[in-house]
């Protein structure tokens, strides 16, 4: 596109160019990520995807869509953009994977206030990874160039994801009954929720660069901003790869995310019935002892916030339990016992104790 260029745009603040720029360092990412269903390349007007179907009685597509947040204040602070991408998949990925979908495709739109080509490519970067976690394709996506709307040097990323499931195989939790157990996946740490309440703690907005890579020794000797920056765990291969155990019957599973246990735990849980966890059993990382403490948060609010460390739950019969473990286990996740399901009233989903 050599040809394509505009003076006018320019001086208004856009320079087409870096687009194409972009787009060119981003498509060694890109690669990495095509699956068998890909027909498109990039730069086209849509991204092509040809699902492979059989062996489905009755495919049902599943879709996803989130952002990062306000932790991108932080990735903009300390000037590191190649683990936000992996964020924004794992926020779209780990919800459709809550139905038993297969992750297939995923598109990002990514909004900056001035387009630097190399800064985008690192974005992407994060992107193709999460992709690569998940094994779906990133087969197309967006970036615009907002001047006047955004800082120079700050952007927005969004995405969404594509998966599909055979009717037969969507987790039904209404086979859910008292006795079943609520397994955890540990998180990565805070993953990309309340960093609102997060940034007002830490004092993250007036921060300097220096304060926010100083070691820390309640962190084992990370920094505050390593820690708060550790990109959000993707969950899909595992549980999948769980899914896919004859022998294991899955009754619910949930993805920790903003409003933390209370409010989405439940969603996996059907009336009657109330997931009753053991907060003793889980293993919390210290980063949130210390927001708890500094921020004067009650114990409450620390679990309608935030996932506590637990970035996943999955609910299986009493009787599969060890079966379960043992599969996460063999697939990379320490997964472990943190509740168990019991009747109670229609309003009680769950209770933590």
């Amino acid at each position: 596109m050599t040809n394509s260029r505009s003076d006018a745009y320019a001086a208004a603040g856009v320079d087409i160019t870096a687009g194409y720029r972009a787009v060119e360092l981003m498509k060694s990412h890109i690669k990495r990520t095509v699956t068998s269903g890909v027909v498109s390349d990039v730069g086209g007007f849509g991204g092509l995807y040809r699902p492979e179907l059989s062996g489905m009685e009755e495919p049902v597509f599943v879709s996803g869509t989130d952002g990062v947040g306000t932790k991108l204040k932080l990735a903009f602070l300390l000037d590191k953009h190649d683990t936000i991408g992996i964020d924004c998949v794992a926020m779209c990925v780990n919800d459709i994977i809550c139905v038993g979908a297969v992750p297939l495709f995923f598109l990002d739109y990514i909004a900056c206030g001035k387009n630097v080509p190399e800064k985008i490519e690192k974005i992407v970067a994060g992107v193709a990874e999460g992709c690569v976690q998940s094994g779906a394709a990133l087969i197309g996506g967006e970036t615009a160039e907002h001047p006047g709307l955004m800082p120079e040097d700050e952007y927005d990323i969004a995405g969404f994801a594509v998966g599909v499931v055979d009717k037969k195989k969507i987790i039904d939790t209404a086979k859910m009954e008292a006795g079943d157990v609520v397994l955890a996946l540990p998180s990565s740490g805070v993953h990309s929720n309340g960093f609102s309440l997060v940034r007002r703690v830490f004092g993250i907005d007036t921060a300097d660069r220096a304060e926010l890579e100083a070691p820390v020794a309640e962190l084992g000797g990370k920094s505050i901003g390593e820690v708060l920056l550790a990109p959000t765990r993707i969950y899909v291969k595992p549980v999948l790869s769980l899914l896919k155990c004859a022998d294991v019957n899955v009754r619910g599973i949930s993805h920790i995310t903003g409003g933390g246990f209370y409010e989405n735990i439940p969603r996996s849980i059907p009336d009657g019935l109330c997931a009753v966890i053991d907060k003793q059993s889980i293993k919390t990382p210290p980063i949130f002892g210390m927001l708890a403490h500094l921020g004067g948060i009650s114990e409450h609010d620390m679990f309608n916030t935030y996932n506590m460390g637990v970035g996943m739950s999955v609910i299986v019969a009493e009787k599969d339990a060890d079966k379960a473990l043992d599969c996460l286990r063999k697939n990379g996740e320490e997964a472990y016992v943190i509740g168990r399901i019991e009747r109670a009233a229609e309003d009680e989903k769950i209770r933590i104790c």
